[in-house]
């Protein structure tokens, strides 16, 4: 039997990192919220950093989340960005986990191929889709929080399947 989960997904990044909460209940789906929190680029590191743990906190203390889900990363052709990207994600993970949620994660393959059907879709088929399974979203949702709301959708499906085949066994 499915229970109300309450879901934030987060689409990382040092710049921009997109968040949206969805509810789920079995196969159905509630837009909750999102939003995207900004980093100063001419700030230290360590600023931008705080900026989007505090930014995280903030959706967790207002919305009550059951469970987060993070897109995983690429590798950039640029170390140096690939390792700031990684202490964004670092930054990501952490935060949800120090409020006791448990994290998943989902490859950007796998989120599309979750919510539009094929893992190559481009950034504008999900956000088509996410509108279609969220009717309720408001129209202005920019690309970094409709992937987060695609990341939350993933994993509502894959967290309903994981239960149905928990059950079956």
């Amino acid at each position: 039997m499915s229970k109300m989960v309450k879901i934030l997904g987060i689409d990382p990044g040092l710049q921009r990192t997109g968040w949206g909460i969805v509810q789920s209940l079995g196969n159905s789906l509630s837009y909750i919220g999102h939003g995207v929190i900004e980093t100063n680029p001419k700030a230290p590191l360590a600023e931008r950093l705080n900026t989007l743990h505090q930014g995280i906190m903030n959706v967790l203390q207002q919305f009550k989340p059951n469970e987060a889900a993070v897109e995983e990363t690429f590798v950039n052709k640029n170390p140096v960005s690939t390792l700031k990207l990684g202490m964004a994600r670092g930054v990501v993970l952490f935060t949800p986990a120090s409020f006791g949620l448990p994290v998943s994660e989902y490859s950007a393959n796998k989120v599309k191929k979750s919510v539009v059907g094929s893992g190559h879709a481009d950034k504008s088929q999900v956000a088509q889709m996410v509108a279609l399974l969220l009717p309720a979203m408001p129209k202005n949702v920019t690309a970094d929080a409709a992937d987060a709301l695609a990341i939350a959708i993933c994993h509502a499906h894959h967290r309903e399947l994981n239960l149905r085949f928990q059950l079956a066994i």
